[in-house]
């Protein structure tokens, strides 16, 4: 499978800096839709549904004769200004692939040809279901982001399990991290407002200073990981904005504030919330008010003990038990949880990192990978799937 892999290495490539040069935000894949559409019909054999999840594309191998395995790509762009100076850098300003959902898209294209072949081989009953997905990185008017629109329209119906891979740019080329039980952080937001009277600088006391709540309501933000949640139970509140004032001699009737949640059980979850509220009644107590909106983001991503085991099976049988990267659980999160949430399933990371010294962490205008992690990862892809078929996986 490697063998076949590298052959498509160059194809690989045209394609992943094709949409890497081309990015689009979420919700708006209609160009990189296109051209996961063409592609896939051009490698034949596939059926082919667009406009799943509203800029998605769905892809069918094989028959209904067997087991379905789905196999899950995201193809959104982020806003930020590409810093990295290479012939296929962003030619949208303002929007890059930033967090390596084009390598992902790439990557599928490739299983998708990989399998195509050994479907013709072998034969195979059962079905490959390819997953490209709008809109990894945002959500929607309704809140709802790419995953759980596919889902709406149908994308994991008759699904026996699903996996996934995102490419890890810190990891080293050719490693992989693979964990059964919690993989990812659910996430919610929490934007705040501060109210008070406001007034001049030079008479405070004549006023409720925002300021001075804003000092106190952080306190006590902060304070509720290390105070109000169980200390060995998984958690983090990070205050990400905060805005007021235009004068250095006026203290704003408003100040705004905003941060993220991170847990993994449900308990924990609920809790961050209900003791961000009292945090912000801090205000009240200082003679302000406050208005609040928390907003439940994306669930804890569960990897399924058995589906992460195949995974692991492949990689070793593949890689060799060195390439295993044993580091626990971060606090990251990922719209797969949903699709985890309706399939057993699992995402790995492949180490995609240049060798070059210079760290290209995620989300950050110099983020980019080494792709030769393209035709590695379709073919670690493609031989979880064609083992699944087989049944050669237990």
């Amino acid at each position: 499978m490697l063998q076949a892999a590298h052959l498509l290495q160059h194809e690989l490539i045209r394609l992943r800096r094709d949409i890497h040069a081309h990015p689009e935000l979420s919700f708006t894949e209609t160009r990189t839709a296109a051209l996961v559409a063409e592609t896939l019909l051009e490698i034949g054999g596939l059926r082919v549904r667009t406009g799943v999840g509203r800029t998605g594309v769905v892809a069918d191998l094989g028959d209904d004769a067997g087991p379905t395995i789905a196999i899950r790509a995201d193809m959104d762009a982020l806003p930020i200004l590409e810093a990295v100076e290479q012939p296929y850098a962003s030619t949208i300003p303002g929007v890059m692939h930033a967090c390596g959902h084009d390598a992902h898209t790439a990557i599928l294209l490739g299983t998708a040809h990989l399998l195509r072949e050994r479907f013709a081989v072998e034969g195979l009953r059962g079905r490959v279901r390819f997953l490209f997905q709008p809109s990894e990185e945002a959500w929607d008017a309704e809140g709802k982001s790419g995953a759980p629109r596919m889902i709406d329209d149908g994308a994991l119906e008759g699904v026996d399990a699903v996996i996934a891979l995102h490419v890890d740019s810190m990891l080293p080329l050719g490693q992989v991290t693979i964990r059964s039980g919690w993989n990812t952080a659910a996430v919610d937001d929490f934007a705040g407002v501060l109210v008070g009277t406001g007034g001049h600088g030079a008479a405070p006391h004549e006023g409720n200073d925002t300021v001075q709540m804003l000092a106190a309501v952080i306190n006590a933000l902060y304070c509720i990981k290390s105070r109000r949640i169980d200390p060995v139970q998984p958690g983090v509140l990070s205050i990400g904005m905060v805005h007021g004032g235009n004068a250095t001699n006026v203290i704003p009737a408003e100040m705004a504030l905003a941060g993220t949640l991170r847990s993994y059980s449900e308990d924990v979850r609920n809790r961050l919330a209900a003791e961000v509220e009292r945090a912000f009644g801090v205000a009240r107590a200082l003679g302000g008010e406050y208005r609040l909106t928390i907003t439940r983001g994306y669930p804890a991503g569960w990897n399924d003990p058995k589906v992460a085991g195949w995974i692991e099976a492949v990689c070793r049988d593949m890689l060799g038990e060195a390439a295993f990267d044993r580091s626990p659980a971060g606090l990251g999160a990922e719209d797969f949880a949903y699709m985890c949430q309706q399939a057993p399933g699992a995402m790995f990371m492949l180490g995609a990192a240049i060798n070059d010294g210079v760290a290209r962490a995620h989300h950050t205008p110099i983020f980019d990978v080494d792709e030769r992690c393209l035709p590695l990862g379709a073919a670690l892809l493609a031989e979880t799937a064609l083992r699944f078929l087989r049944g050669d996986l237990k």
